[in-house]
């Protein structure tokens, strides 16, 4: 179960502290990881250009900017948007539980500024992100601004 799964439903399974904590192999661009195979592996952390390639790869998405940074919006709804500070990314979470949820479980990912203060959006840093842990948050993310009729059709399409 993803960490976004686990806190919609008010868990924290899926979130590994020992190993996905401060300074574990989730704090860094190239960090050592373990891999199925016994053996160490280079993870490659994300980056702003993959949020605004897998951002677009969505279905009814555009580019457009949003207090003077880049902006994905699905169908003139803005779903993700880059951050003035480098590395940081703004994205929609299902209510504030899950976006508290993710702050206490991954603060090394996961973080807020007063300016978010009363809304269900979460700030990202990408470098403590691997791409398709982006991949999970950004389409999210969408889901939760797209219409319905083009979540269904995503859905259908996709065969969940």
């Amino acid at each position: 179960m993803s960490p976004l799964e686990a806190a919609a439903e008010g868990g924290s399974e899926g979130v590994d502290s020992d190993t996905r904590g401060p300074g574990g192999y989730g704090s860094g661009r190239g960090a050592a990881r373990p891999s199925a195979a016994g053996g160490m592996m280079t993870a490659t952390m994300a980056t702003e250009d993959d949020a605004r390639e897998l951002a677009l790869s969505l279905p009814a998405t555009a580019e457009k900017p949003s207090y003077g940074m880049p902006g994905f919006r699905v169908r003139d709804r803005l779903f993700a948007r880059i951050r003035e500070e480098r590395g940081v990314l703004v994205v929609w979470c299902e209510n504030e539980a899950e976006k508290e949820f993710l702050i206490r479980a991954e603060p090394d990912k996961f973080f807020t500024t007063p300016h978010y203060d009363g809304y269900a959006m979460v700030l990202v840093r990408l470098d403590a992100v691997e791409r398709d842990e982006l991949l999970e948050l950004v389409t999210e993310s969408w889901r939760l601004r797209a219409p319905k009729k083009l979540v269904a059709s995503f859905d259908a399409k996709a065969g969940t």
